[in-house]
């Protein structure tokens, strides 16, 4: 997969061999993955993936790896969600004062006619003679 995304950046794929051989393969895809700019904290463990230990880290990261693709630029398919750029903004100090206009905090008093009359909860107290 991740030499459909970068090529070349998985360089050595073992198509035969024991346990090892097929863990290396997962080592080589998570640091393909690493390189590419998913992070650390998102890669699952080998063992996640090689035993079942822990499905749902290996989509968490399959996920990760997909946003990532989508704030590269990738142009195939992906999964997931893209990630939200950073948009700063800047007011001047007339605009931030005109902002502050009209606003009353609900400490000095006002919230709109909302109250707690006619709340109960659980069930209401008996009074017996």
């Amino acid at each position: 997969m991740m030499n459909k995304i970068v090529p070349g950046s998985v360089k050595r794929i073992n198509k035969k061999g024991g346990n090892f051989a097929l863990m290396e393969n997962i080592a080589a895809f998570q640091k393909a993955m690493k390189a590419y700019g998913v992070p650390e904290e998102e890669v699952f463990q080998t063992v996640d993936l090689f035993e079942a230990r822990n499905v749902k880290a290996v989509v968490k990261s399959l996920m990760a790896l997909g946003r990532t693709c989508l704030n590269k630029g990738y142009d195939g398919p992906t999964i997931g969600p893209k990630m939200a750029e950073k948009h700063e903004r800047e007011w001047t100090e007339d605009e931030l004062r005109e902002g502050r206009q009209g606003i009353i905090g609900l400490q000095a008093g006002s919230n709109k006619g909302a109250s707690q009359a006619g709340i109960n909860i659980g069930k209401p107290r008996s009074i017996m003679d």
